[in-house]
């Protein structure tokens, strides 16, 4: 029998630790319009100024170097400007060195993946915890090449990460390499500069308790008026007292105003970031504070009223009600959603989705299991080989974003998570579910039969249905009702094992003591042996 492997238990998911709202700018001046501009882009320059030297320092950065860093900032902007700047290319660095350490992870698992397919025959087949030899000598060749390849490219990443070296740009990569490829991107120069510009712009002040309003650098009163802390260099543009800019248009923050408000108003911290969207010509400014962590439901008491199971596809949530006991309740509901098109659709669809699967929810007063799904090392190429429909499958799952916005939507609605091991669900939860749960009216997809696995699972209740019990007469005894392994019984989401013995309690043939002698046994007629003796002449 094969060895499963180990199943993390089910856990409640942790709520979100900060809030953050968004506002437009609406009916700027030309002057304000101006002013955002040169601010943005001064500030801007010594971030970029700033980064370089905290790349430059790589692994020996103290706070020292930190202080005099803040000190060099201060003389051309401020002090609380010069923070902001610092605070963010320290968590811009601190990014990219974990990025380089996931790709670093990445490279070495598909190196593994071509050396071990090099040794196996051509044409082999694979099993589900190893793959098989490639298809052709071409292929087999081609791979050679790649694998020579990543070997030197990891070659380079391991010599930075010892260095502490890491590549990093202001405005993202992405877009700088879309500077080479403006035709495919249907983008002019113009309008590529343009987007450029305002990704490398800085107006990004952090919060301050006990400050008026919060913020001293960027300053919003409850009323909706927005002023900016100049820098030196441009202190000139004021308008207001102490070298303040003080925009005509004011803003209320409409979702989440009435916390928004009380923050400012008992002047507590809050970080504001004014920006630019080129593409609909409109600026924004976005508000965020911590919260409180939120005190978590133990999962016994989340149990006691039942789950709704949650199987993520690709293109849709699969969905079932499920009692205490693990038994399905209802039918299934499936929230789909389409992630074709611009990333503002996709997300609107995957908020769509989730904003009706927590109104059920929440109807209901249940929590919902779904699993704590990672397929960082399920996208790669060399995993699965040619199947590029199936990597595009998984690829194409909004499993990060969907789980962010799940763990947030569901804070605020007060709606339980609970997060289980995804392994083996969609595979027993077909075996055992989808054929007895389908009906001639009803039929039962794979992916509904994997979310009432899912649901038993948070459940404390093994994935196996409960067998029926045995016809009459075919044991000694009925026996029990159902055979069901207990919540604390071990190993007990793995198949049972096949024991070699009879099927029933009765002694085999000449096992018992007096099994020779068969006028023993209480029947009502002589034993055949005995008859064919008395028969015999």
């Amino acid at each position: 029998m094969t060895e499963l492997r180990r199943f993390d238990a089910p856990f409640v998911a942790v709520g979100p630790s900060g809030v953050a709202i968004r506002d437009r700018l609406k009916k700027l001046t030309a002057q304000d319009l101006t002013v955002l501009r040169l601010v943005g882009d001064h500030l801007g320059s010594l971030a970029c100024r700033d980064l370089k030297i905290r790349c430059a320092t790589g692994s020996d950065h103290d706070t020292g170097t930190w202080a005099d860093r803040k000190r060099a900032l201060t003389a051309e902007s401020s002090s609380r400007w010069a923070g902001s700047i610092t605070k963010a290319t320290n968590d811009l660095w601190a990014l990219a060195r974990r990025s380089q350490l996931a790709y670093i992870r990445s490279l070495e698992a598909g190196i593994a993946t071509i050396t071990y397919r090099l040794s196996v025959p051509l044409g082999e087949k694979g099993s589900k915890k190893a793959p098989g030899g490639y298809r052709s000598p071409e292929e087999w060749f081609a791979k050679t090449r790649r694998l020579r390849l990543l070997q030197d490219r990891l070659q380079c990443l391991q010599v930075d990460y010892q260095a502490a070296r890491v590549r990093v740009v202001r405005g993202g990569k992405r877009l700088l390499r879309t500077r080479h490829n403006l035709e495919a991107a249907e983008l002019t120069k113009a309008e590529w500069c343009a987007r450029w510009q305002a990704e490398r712009r800085f107006i990004h002040a952090d919060g301050e308790s006990g400050k008026r309003y919060g913020n001293e650098t960027i300053r919003i009163t409850p009323e909706g008026e927005v002023s900016i802390k100049l820098p030196a260099p441009l202190a000139y543009l004021a308008n207001a007292g102490h070298g303040r800019y003080v925009l005509a248009a004011p803003v209320s923050f409409p979702h989440r105003g009435e916390q928004w408000r009380d923050r400012v108003t008992t002047n507590r911290a809050v970080a504001y970031r004014i920006h630019e969207d080129v593409e609909r010509g409109r600026w924004y400014v976005t508000a965020s504070w911590t919260i409180p962590p939120v005190i978590i439901t133990p999962l016994e008491t989340i149990r006691t009223g039942g789950v709704i199971g949650v199987d993520t596809n690709a293109d849709h949530l699969a969905a079932w009600r499920l009692d205490p006991y693990g038994n399905p309740i209802g039918a299934p509901r499936p929230f789909h959603y389409d992630l074709t098109g611009s990333s503002t659709h996709r997300d609107a669809q995957v908020r769509h989705a989730l904003i009706q699967l927590l109104r059920w929810a929440k109807h209901h007063d249940l929590a919902i299991a779904i699993e704590d799904l990672d397929f960082t090392a399920e996208t790669t190429r060399e995993k699965h080989g040619h199947r590029k429909r199936f990597r595009k499958l998984i690829s194409g799952m909004p499993v990060s974003r969907l789980r962010g916005r799940l763990v947030g939507m569901a804070a605020e609605l007060g709606v339980t998570i609970v997060a289980v091991d995804p392994a083996y669900t969609s595979k027993w939860g077909a075996q055992h579910w989808q054929r007895p749960l389908t009906t001639p009216r009803r039929g039962v997809s794979r992916h509904e039969a994997a979310a009432v696995a899912i649901g038993r699972r948070a459940l404390g209740h093994s994935i196996r249905r409960r067998t029926a019990p045995p016809p009459a007469h075919q044991s000694d005894e009925q026996g029990h009702r159902t055979v069901q392994a207990a919540p604390e019984a071990p190993r007990r989401e793995e198949p049972r094992p096949r024991v070699l013995r009879p099927r029933t309690r009765s002694v085999p043939p000449g096992r018992e003591a007096n099994a020779g002698n068969q006028d023993a046994q209480h029947r009502s007629e002589h034993p055949a042996e005995h008859t064919r003796s008395m028969l015999s002449p």
